[in-house]
């Protein structure tokens, strides 16, 4: 006799491509899991820079081929993709039995995770945003974009076309010009008095150009030291920035804490926190008004609605991160629909047509705001023979 198991869905297969679109741009890392019910759904588990992408594809890879038994190397292959939290706890655990909470571990699972549920979704002949928690609470999302920085005048203009496109909210590294070179490879954490000059006229020929009921979003990428951080801060505040974000790196909570007790501007970080264990110092100590978390980075959808949901029990707004690909900004969509302490959900318009060729269906932005599809699961599918043809050079 059949037992119950005998008719659930089972993963068959885990399919991975990493694809580089565009000459000297990031590599994105795409999943695909197959069910033995004729049901795919796909994921992204895109890393941050630095060949991060292959090595992120690369455990994927050995976990699609990891039968062996023994060790805790248990498999995807045979599971239930429906079983969502079970199969999230599964690899979280085997991946961090020896502690940490993130990093490529929880990259690679947040790829796995989107996928199940764009097949539960798909199962369910619902959107995942009707399926999750207890269903929308939202119509659409409100999305902000970024202006390119360099030149004041030049910025400015570009203020002025994004927000004539319908946006309410921009963002912007003032500092980037000169702090380029020092991003993803921190040592000293100082800006030069011309570098801080040129932000400063950056930001207020933007604030002068789009007005005041225009935010404007500050990123620092984590590239200060405490006492440049704070000097910055005080020397942007008149202008009203929205927040500062990750004014210093994310490994010292009493960095930020001493940020924190000397500025007057709003603080935003969480790009590089990775779990709800990450997040609940910056809670509990008020550390920053805004969390922005990367659903690529998290481990998925399953730990980003728990992360926004212990930040709404904080009243603490949450906005997602993103520096990646199409499927990052529709997960991080589908989990804000759900969510009451949603903020705004990021994305880079200059990036736009070529997250669009990776994809089935176009994103529709309309006046700032991203419609989803009413399609069922995550709502479109890869363009597997774009991403085939532009595959990166390390992958093979």
């Amino acid at each position: 006799m059949k037992s119950i198991e005998d008719f659930k869905m089972k993963i068959t297969d885990l399919k991975v491509w990493v694809t580089a679109p565009e000459k000297n741009g990031r590599s994105f890392v795409y999943v695909q899991i197959d069910t033995d019910a004729g049901i795919h759904g796909i994921g992204e588990a895109t890393s941050s820079g630095g060949g991060g992408s292959i090595v992120v594809g690369n455990m994927l890879r050995f976990l699609r081929d990891s039968t062996l038994e023994q060790d805790f190397r248990e498999s995807l292959i045979g599971e239930n993709p429906e079983h969502v939290d079970r199969i999230w706890h599964k690899l979280y655990r085997r991946f961090t039995g020896g502690g940490g909470s993130g990093g490529f571990v929880t990259t690679m699972l947040s790829g796995i995770d989107i996928a199940l549920w764009d097949i539960k979704g798909k199962a369910a002949g619902k959107p995942i945003y009707e399926i999750l928690g207890g269903g929308p609470v939202w119509d659409d999302i409100e999305m902000y974009t970024h202006v390119a920085p360099g030149d004041p005048e030049r910025a400015a203009k570009q203020a002025r076309e994004v927000v004539s496109n319908g946006f309410r909210a921009l963002k912007t590294d003032p500092f980037m010009p000169e702090m380029r070179q020092h991003h993803r490879r921190y040592k000293q954490g100082t800006i030069s008095p011309e570098g801080a000059s040129l932000a400063v006229d950056t930001i207020a020929a933007i604030r002068q150009e789009v007005g005041p009921d225009i935010e404007i979003l500050i990123d620092c990428h984590g590239n200060f030291d405490v006492p440049t951080a704070i000097a910055m801060a005080r020397r942007l505040e008149p202008f009203n920035i929205g927040w500062f974000e990750e004014p210093v790196q994310p490994n010292s909570n009493e960095a930020l804490r001493h940020v924190k007790d000397s500025v007057g501007v709003p603080l935003c970080v969480g790009e590089r926190l990775y779990t709800r264990w990450d997040f609940v110092p910056i809670l509990k100590d008020r550390l920053a008004e805004y969390l922005m978390p990367d659903i690529l980075w998290t481990g998925g959808i399953t730990e980003f609605y728990k992360i926004a949901a212990l930040a709404e029990s904080f009243y603490v707004p949450v906005s997602p991160h993103d520096a990646s690909g199409p499927i990052n900004i529709l997960a991080g969509a589908h989990t804000m629909m759900t969510v009451p302490n949603f903020y705004k959900l990021e994305m880079n318009h200059a990036s736009l047509d070529v997250l669009n060729k990776m994809i089935d269906e176009p994103l529709k932005i309309v006046e700032g705001r991203l419609q989803l599809p009413d399609r069922p699961g995550i709502g479109v599918d890869l363009n597997r023979e774009f991403i085939e043809a532009h595959l990166d050079q390390d992958w093979n």
